[in-house]
């Protein structure tokens, strides 16, 4: 599979049947698995042989999908959860525990933010934020000798920032330590960040991947090129025995191309729960089997919007890396060299109150809390999405009053353009 390009890949990676075997990934519809002797389960759970015996924590039609991310990413090794929250949090606190720290970017998506800065803080696990813009200087001082990751999004939700992967990469492995990075918007189509240096990489496989508002999901992705066992002291979990599993070592047994997405599986998962059902990753599958189509209509679309947008007088700014006026093009243009994805923010000058009549007019886009979807789709962050962060968090994050997020769909973009130009000519009526 590794020779096929990656719209090939879409089609079919991850899985390959056998003479008379179905041409569909099958969905195993089951929690348990038999086997004939005590012995041969006895392996599993000694993770001494591949296989299955609860879908709690691995299940063959999971693993078809996640492997088929993998081969997307680039990586070595993936797995499904059961949202995009649950993939942030296993891929941070799989390397983490209480007395650890992160570094991260402050601008990423709220809840990211929230489960940083706030639940993680409740386990022990402490976090710098800093800007995505920091210098390697500022960088550097962000660390601390508990220092465990790092971690930031390709593109920012909503704010629409763009890491500088090399920069940020640079940094966590100058300190020992992996980055840890979010690439749902732009999706492997737009932007292989592994290629660039990062570690690990996440999903909410619910946009784009999914892209059809079908069912929730996220995955991790390991790239398979961190050296646990060189920085052993600040990773024991993975590099000392674990004695919940017989005093297995993770990465000393599995290598750094399957330590990290075993011991998340084999603890976090088990632990936790956060699973992905087989029906979802079935019908995420369906979706990744037209990502390669999609993405390209998702960026001609909001490329038009926001050029549109941008020449208007109720709009104070427009932010999209794919704008030549925008002060991330030339990084969009480094990393995201196929456009970056179909989500455009924009603040209107009249704050909250222009921002609900705008949204109040509209007639095709519709107000949801969600993005990246097939239909296109709105909402207000301040007041929905990242309405738990304060004036200060927001500000730093890019978020104003009358920030507007707009998710472009894969509808007729004339169509689009009309609609927002009715809406926009209602604020001052």
């Amino acid at each position: 599979m590794s020779d096929f390009k990656i719209n090939t890949k879409c089609l079919v990676g991850g899985y390959k049947p056998g003479n008379g075997e179905p041409r569909q990934i099958p969905i195993i519809q089951s929690t348990t698995f038999k086997y004939d002797t005590s012995e041969a389960m006895g392996k599993l759970f000694d993770l001494e042989a591949t296989g299955y015996f609860y879908s709690r924590l691995q299940n063959p039609t999971c693993d078809f999908v996640a492997a088929k991310i993998a081969e997307l990413e680039g990586g070595a090794a993936a797995m499904l959860t059961s949202s995009g929250q649950a993939a942030n949090f296993f891929a941070l606190f799989n390397i983490c525990e209480a007395g650890s720290h992160i570094v991260a970017s402050s601008s990423i998506y709220g809840g990211s933010y929230n489960l940083i800065d706030v639940t993680l803080a409740k386990m022990g696990v402490t976090a710098t934020f800093v800007s995505p813009d920091a210098t390697d200087e500022e960088l550097d001082a962000a660390f601390q000798d508990n220092t465990k990751a790092v971690f930031g999004e390709i593109i920012a939700n909503p704010a629409l920032t763009v890491l500088d992967i090399e920069k940020f990469a640079n940094a966590a492995h100058r300190h020992g330590v992996p980055l840890i990075v979010d690439n749902t918007f732009p999706t492997p189509i737009n932007c292989r960040p592994i290629e660039w240096g990062a570690d690990i990489v996440t999903h909410s496989t619910t946009k784009y991947m999914d892209g059809h508002a079908a069912c929730l999901g996220g995955a991790i992705i390991d790239g398979g090129k961190f050296d646990w066992l060189a920085h052993a002291d600040k990773f024991p979990g993975l590099c000392a025995p674990d004695e919940s599993y017989h005093g297995i070592t993770y990465a000393e047994k599995f290598g750094k191309e399957g330590a990290f997405i075993t011991k998340a599986t084999a603890q976090l998962m088990r632990d936790f729960g956060a699973m992905q059902s087989p029906q979802s990753a079935f019908i995420l599958n369906l979706g990744l089997e037209s990502l390669h189509v999609r993405m390209p209509r998702h960026v001609e679309n909001a490329q038009a919007i926001a050029e549109f947008l941008e020449q208007q007088p109720q709009v104070e700014y427009v932010n999209y890396p794919g704008l030549k006026s925008n002060k991330y093009y030339a990084l969009a243009q480094k990393y995201l060299g196929n456009g970056g994805c179909g989500v455009v923010s924009f603040n209107l000058k009249g704050g909250r109150k222009a921002a609900e009549a705008f949204m109040k007019r509209l007639q095709l886009a519709a107000i949801e809390t969600h993005v990246a979807d097939a239909r296109t789709c709105c909402l207000n962050p301040a007041t929905t999405t990242h309405r738990q962060m304060t004036d200060e968090q927001l500000a730093e994050a890019g978020i104003p009053a009358g920030l507007v997020r707009l998710s472009c769909g894969l509808e007729d973009k004339e169509d689009l353009l009309a609609d927002l130009q009715q809406a926009l000519a209602g604020i001052a009526e």
